[in-house]
């Protein structure tokens, strides 16, 4: 059991007031809320989530102060701090939350779990196999956004400096290349909305092979699958239209920071009434050129919604959006490979890390399960870990 390994113990309040910026790490249920210069726990150390976000399970190097919505674990064992870290991460405590008016971890139920321990050379070795694989995680998702931030500061200038040297001009959009213009959207193109078929009718939904765009899908991306699809009389008795791939599709309602968001169709593909559908009625904008610049403007676009409680953008603004478009399609073409290619690198980053999260699921599945064990793995090639942590 559980309970046999580690007791839970509880943390200690510590009001924001009373914080003196230190060395410390302070840790709530949720993660890191701030330091401290004194710790109530020496390092390392686990912290587990007992109120609010319940479960939640963080890990310090050093010395810590868990506040008095967490727990903070005590060995009972000699184990390695890091394995004992997975292995509450496999435990998966956010199940236990107990589901009151108030959110809560009842360490009692914590300790009935059932896990079978290695011996401690090979929890070493456990914990530097998953240590490495979440730490080469890390460092794609950290290069996702690096190269985020490097592609947001190349339109910054693109978008306003352009590839020619030229000077500069002030406009509605700010400063841009004087040979330049501003156009409106719909001036050299369509936008349309999509429909959603009755959902009290069968015939439009069951056996559907239709792909069916929803707003959450629209997320600066190529859209290449949806999660829904309608059938032929889905499409035809209602307000629903078949897309071509190469459709620049617009988020104009949704929840959070979905409002603003553009994607690009992959493929033949319908879509709800809360995407705009945008297709070129002429050859003087190309539309990934156009996909680039909505996504440079994400927030001014934002700011041009209205409504009630909750704000929308809708054909007539998506229609107005002002648009600055270099003079000719070899200066925009340009432009679209320069940011396809930060595209490209984010789009690798984000593939390695979703191969390497999903190895790490399965490795510390298996490992703690006992479907496989420390000796069917060969850890050769695994950098050399400093394990004082340990």
């Amino acid at each position: 059991m559980l309970g046999d390994e580690i007791e839970l113990a509880y943390g200690k309040s510590l009001p924001e007031r009373s914080r003196i910026e230190g060395p410390v790490g302070v840790y709530g249920s949720n993660g890191a809320v701030g330091s401290h210069i004194e710790p109530y726990v020496s390092g390392p150390g686990i912290i587990v989530g007992r109120k609010g976000s319940v479960g939640e399970v963080a890990y310090s190097s050093g010395e810590f102060w868990p506040i008095d919505t967490t727990y903070y674990v005590v060995q009972k064992n000699n184990h390695n701090w890091r394995f004992l870290y997975h292995l509450l991460r496999f435990c998966d405590l956010t199940d236990l939350n107990s589901h009151s008016t108030i959110p809560g971890l009842n360490r009692e139920d914590a300790y009935r779990i059932k896990v079978s321990l290695p011996d401690r050379a090979v929890e070493d070795q456990l914990a530097a196999a998953l240590d490495w694989i979440e730490g080469a995680a890390r460092k794609e998702s950290d290069a996702i956004v690096r190269t985020g931030q490097l592609k947001a500061a190349a339109m910054r200038r693109l978008f306003s400096e352009g590839l020619r040297g030229e000077a500069q001009r002030e406009t509605e959009v700010g400063p841009i290349p004087e040979s330049w213009g501003i156009a409106a959207i719909d001036e050299h193109f369509s936008v349309v909305s999509g429909g959603t078929p009755s959902r009290s009718s069968a015939t439009y939904w069951s056996g559907g092979t239709i792909p069916w765009v929803k707003t959450a899908e629209v997320n600066y991306s190529m859209i290449t699958e949806t999660e829904e699809h309608i059938t032929q009389a889905g499409l035809t008795e209602s307000a629903a239209k078949l897309l071509s791939a190469g459709t620049l599709l617009m988020a104009m309602y949704g929840q959070g920071v979905t409002r603003g968001k553009v994607g690009v169709l992959g493929i033949q593909a319908s879509c709800n009434q809360a995407c705009a559908a945008i297709t070129p009625t002429d050859d003087a904008v190309v539309t990934q050129y156009l996909y680039h610049y909505l996504t440079w403007r994400y927030e001014a676009i934002r700011s041009l919604a209205h409504g009630g409680q909750q704000q929308n953008l809708n054909l007539d603004i998506v229609r107005k959006i002002a648009v600055a478009v270099p003079p000719t399609i070899v200066e925009q073409q340009e432009i679209i490979d320069v940011l396809d290619a930060f595209d490209r690198k984010i789009h690798l980053h984000r593939r390695k890390h979703a191969v390497l999260d999903q190895l790490f699921k399965l490795l510390l599945h298996d490992l703690m399960t006992g479907e496989i064990s420390v000796d069917d793995l060969d850890l050769s090639a695994l950098p050399s870990i400093d394990r004082t942590a340990a």
